[in-house]
């Protein structure tokens, strides 16, 4: 009975259309007055681009029709890829003082709102794509749910959980609080670690909270509420045991790292990118070209720490350190884009404020990084650091629709990605003329 059961199933399903058969795919066809599809690349004039099912189906050049699509004119407009940022915060704010004052009275719920509510910056933005470099790992798997079943407008995210750190470390939770306070945010921790069977462990606890990247404190943190220093925090068999057992699992390792010798150390145990970089000398770019390793230079962020420890936002330890971190991140890159070091598009968006992304731009060109290689470093750079070249990027066949405008030629005016015009992700327009697109 049970086998003529399965074999009535068998037919019934075989007879049954799939999905994919009796639903139509949507298809949207986009005028782009110019078309930088490959950053790096010349720009096209007059193109077609073609999206079904939220890919791009097809590239033509001039102006063409498919019948029964839904058109969308931006012949006036500069086309290019959706950006992707290396280096975001989706639970932070941009407001330290705030964040301080309120932290002991917010959950994983208060968070989420905030991580929400960043997400759709960030993507309005024209970030549609980012890597979340430490954060709560119960608030951004349920953000990414959100995102991915249309409960929240976001960008595709790539998720690191919590930092791992060294015990007192950038990324010790615990650190500087009142003892009863410290207790309680050590209880059930397991991104602190010290030596390193504890870090290989660490890494796995990561891993088992849904990370996709691991993230590790090489060295100390300008934002740490002590004065530890910007120097090396773990040894390099600790650093070792993280980037191996990452890789061991699939992952890629990427490392905060100001100090010299924390650069140097986890460049040679094998890093795949170094975030912030602040005080690299010749041997970190000697090493940068032989291990093939990203830097993501976050410009923005000790800009933003040295204004906020000013306004007293900060304490005086973070303060003095964000003084010396600015005072030496803009040299560090200009000896690695001088060099030919492989640079990514980061900005530690929730140290600066979620929308704010773009104005890393303005920093990488002011400081001799022509703009067609900005734009390249967070569209096909930053596609492959965090392993994506397949799907966003470039506009190309086969790949994600997440495709933005502008006004006018980035390239010659960098400044015109602080004003995104359009915003399609996943095919699905969130932003059209400036506006959100439930604004229309």
């Amino acid at each position: 009975m049970q086998l003529r059961a399965l074999m009535i199933l068998g037919l019934v399903l075989a007879a049954t259309p799939t999905l994919a058969q009796t639903v139509p795919q949507t298809i949207t066809v986009i005028h782009a007055g110019a078309l930088l599809a490959v950053p790096g690349t010349p720009a096209c004039g007059k193109s077609t681009i073609v999206v079904r099912g939220g890919k791009i189906a097809e590239v033509r050049d001039g102006f063409s029709d498919v019948p029964g699509a839904h058109v969308i004119d931006l012949s006036g407009q500069y086309v290019l890829p959706g950006l992707i940022d290396s280096h975001v915060h989706m639970t932070s704010i941009g407001d330290p003082a705030t964040a301080r004052k309120e932290e002991a009275h917010r959950g994983g719920e208060d968070h989420l709102v905030d991580a929400a509510k960043n997400a759709r910056t960030d993507l309005l933005a024209g970030f549609t794509t980012v890597r979340d470099l430490s954060g709560d790992p119960a608030v951004l798997r349920a953000l990414k749910r959100g995102i991915a079943e249309g409960v929240f407008e976001g960008p595709d995210i790539i998720m690191a959980a919590w930092m791992i750190s060294a015990t007192g470390g950038h990324g010790d939770h615990s650190a500087n609080l009142r003892e009863d306070y410290a207790r309680l945010a050590r209880e059930g921790s397991d991104n602190v670690c010290d030596g390193a069977d504890a870090c290989r462990r660490a890494v796995r606890a990561q891993i088992r909270d849904g990370a996709e990247v691991i993230k590790f404190a090489a060295t100390g943190g300008v934002l740490d509420p002590v004065a530890s220093g910007l120097g090396q925090h773990f040894t390099y068999e600790e650093m070792k045991a993280i980037i191996d057992t990452a890789h061991q699992w699939g992952r890629k390792a990427a490392a905060h790292a100001h100090g010299t010798e924390g650069i140097n150390t986890a460049l040679r145990a094998g890093v795949d990118s170094i975030e912030h970089g602040t005080f690299a000398d010749m041997e970190s770019i000697r090493l940068y070209k032989t291990t093939g390793a990203y830097f993501v230079p976050t410009l923005i962020a000790p800009a933003t720490a040295v204004a906020q420890g000013r306004r007293g936002e900060l304490t005086p330890a973070s303060t003095a350190k964000a003084e010396a971190a600015a005072g030496h991140s803009v040299d560090s890159f200009k000896l690695a884009y001088k060099n030919g070091v492989k640079i990514a598009f980061g900005t530690d968006t929730g140290v600066s404020k979620h929308g704010d992304n773009a104005q890393e731009f303005g920093l990488m060109v002011g400081a001799g990084m022509p703009a067609s290689v900005a734009i390249r470093s967070a569209t096909v750079a930053a596609a492959d650091l965090i392993g994506r070249t397949r799907e966003v990027g470039t506009i190309e066949p086969g790949k994600a629709a997440d495709i933005i405008a502008v006004a006018s030629d980035p390239v010659a005016d960098i400044a015109q990605l602080n004003r995104v015009r359009f915003v399609m992700h996943h095919g699905s327009v969130v932003k059209f003329d400036g506006q959100p697109a439930a604004a229309q």
